[in-house]
């Protein structure tokens, strides 16, 4: 039986050598490392990565997007996102994209060694806390950003971490009048008239 393989992703050196150390507790684990969106892709393609541990505020390719290119490439991949955002929001939006299970940061080391073997194991898995919250978010509550596509998303989160539209447009590979339009579609859609209220409704969102 091979070993398996562990993908971290996250831009923090720190947080991955505390990681890593927890990972390899776990017999017969094997742990890749990158720091960004692309690297983690190449490494993605290149190895036979069993589970991908992702962080969602990534440089370059964001942790929402890194996501969809990897499900697109592998529609099986057990991706757990793990992620300093404990909100409902995140978890929806990342369990609707085909994640296999969320944990946040602040969540107890056992969680996530929890949700490892529960995802390896072909299942899926959401932190104790976060799962009630989750279900009143999902089924009972509104969601604020349902009506948005995930790329329109992840332009919202870029806004909101200070992103002109410019360095946005550069970072997703597409023109500044896309990213331009799609601004304009996201104010009409969450009832906005200015790009101010966008970002500031982004920063509200997304905090923490």
């Amino acid at each position: 039986m091979r070993n398996q393989k562990i993908l971290l992703v996250d831009d923090h050196v720190v947080v991955r050598e505390g990681v890593r150390r927890l990972l390899l507790d776990l017999p017969g684990t094997v742990v890749l490392e990158a720091g960004n969106g692309q690297d983690a892709l190449a490494l993605f393609r290149k190895e036979a990565i069993d589970i991908v541990l992702l962080d969602l505020n990534l440089t370059g390719i964001g942790g929402l997007e890194l996501l969809r290119r990897m499900l697109k490439e592998n529609a099986k991949a057990r991706i757990i996102v793990f992620s300093m955002h404990s909100e409902p929001l995140y978890a929806a939006r990342a369990l609707r994209l085909g994640a296999k299970g969320y944990v946040s940061k602040s969540a107890a080391s056992d969680e996530l060694l929890i949700a490892i073997r529960r995802v390896g194991d072909g299942g899926h898995y959401i932190e104790r806390e976060l799962a009630s919250q989750l279900a009143v978010s999902m089924y009972g509550g509104e969601d604020p950003l349902q009506q948005l596509s995930t790329r329109e998303i992840e332009i919202l989160r870029l806004l909101g971490e200070g992103r002109s539209m410019t360095q946005i447009a550069e970072s997703l590979g597409v023109s500044y009048k896309t990213i331009a339009n799609t601004c304009s579609i996201m104010k009409t859609k969450l009832g906005l008239d200015r790009t101010a209220d966008l970002i500031r409704t982004s920063i509200e969102l997304f905090k923490g």
